[in-house]
């Protein structure tokens, strides 16, 4: 058995390459509205559970706690959420949309559906759907393996 995989046969280059076309165009549609694609990531996640703790928003969106810290400093700055301390728990915050943020859903869900839509065409929608399963098995498996690797 070879142990040569070829970069057009390596799933992970695959979906990073992936990704990384979607986050492209993604930034070319918010930059002009003056949003960091970045911003995009905890927006979808605060319209979808709003009012969580800047722990529970990393761990939304698979990102570092680090990282969410910086991205929220820049959200609040925008006006985008608010940071509030916990009153039964002073160390932990919770993050919640403005009137601002929430606003931005329709508009940037609007861009979000045109990006699949140009990234789906052509593909036959059982294909789009096999696709999709086998991406949310693939990440099932991945993160068990790292709760087992950690455990």
């Amino acid at each position: 058995m070879s142990t040569k995989l070829p970069a057009q046969r390596s799933l992970g280059r695959q979906v990073r390459a992936s990704h990384r076309g979607f986050d492209r165009l993604l930034n070319a549609r918010l930059t002009p509205l003056g949003l960091k694609s970045g911003f995009w990531y905890y927006l979808r996640a605060l319209w979808e559970e709003d009012g969580v703790t800047q722990k529970r928003l990393s761990d939304l969106t698979n990102v570092t706690e680090a990282t969410t810290v910086s991205l929220i400093n820049d959200m609040v700055e925008a006006g985008l959420v608010t940071r509030e301390r916990e009153p039964d728990d002073r160390r932990k915050l919770r993050i919640s949309l403005t009137e601002k943020g929430r606003a931005l859903e329709e508009q940037l869900m609007s861009h979000a559906i045109d990006i699949n839509v140009i990234a789906s065409k052509g593909i036959p929608r059982d294909e789009l759907e096999t696709c999709l399963s086998v991406l949310i098995r693939m990440t099932a498996n991945l993160n068990l393996e790292l709760q087992e690797g950690e455990g």
